[in-house]
């Protein structure tokens, strides 16, 4: 399979702090490709194989802002662990309800549009209940917990012109650690 031709917004592109506008249906035919491409560019990039080959960063979720088009789509394909994917295909999302637990990521959030390393945690719900819709304009709603919930509050971050560095504290990187659970 050949890595599709992704090109990722960089952290100092001003497009990647703007708010992303409402989708209409029905998609285009373009639009379906482009949602198709990221999923299967996420999936290759989590295989290490693949990722050291093309010298690419793993990641798990990408919005449409990422790759310069202000549209509010994104999109996190979760590794099952036996060579399949859970694929998320998130258009117009809206968290609905959450948990009041938060947890925050171990090591620290990545995201493909911050090149460095980051130290700081990005305190997010633990569960969230999602209303959004599907390539063919289906509302549905998705009830998502743990890494994937942190996935969805990360992508719907960049959608409202948000990147998770933007939430930690410069001056304590490390703010209430002890009120959250780490994953």
């Amino acid at each position: 399979m050949k890595l599709p031709k992704i090109k990722i917004l960089d952290e100092i592109d001003p497009r990647l702090h703007k708010v992303s506008e409402p989708v209409t249906f029905p998609l285009d035919e373009k639009t379906k490709k482009l949602i198709d491409d990221v999923l299967v560019y996420l999936e290759m990039s989590q295989d290490e194989e693949i990722a050291d080959k093309y010298d690419i960063r793993a990641g798990m979720g990408m919005s449409f802002v990422q790759l310069g088009i202000l549209k509010r789509i994104f999109v996190v394909s979760e590794d099952n662990g036996d060579g399949t994917f859970e694929r998320h295909i998130v258009i117009n999302p809206e968290m609905i309800s959450h948990s009041e637990e938060l947890i925050y990521v171990g090591e620290g959030e990545g995201c493909l549009s911050v090149n460095r390393p980051v130290e700081g945690i990005v305190p997010r719900y633990a569960r969230c209940t999602f209303k959004a819709y599907d390539v063919d304009g289906n509302e549905y709603k998705i009830r998502v917990r743990e890494d994937i919930s942190i996935a969805y509050q990360h992508e719907l971050d960049h959608l409202n012109g948000i990147l998770f560095v933007d939430k930690i504290d410069p001056k304590n990187p490390y703010k209430n650690k002890d009120r959250m659970r780490e994953i």
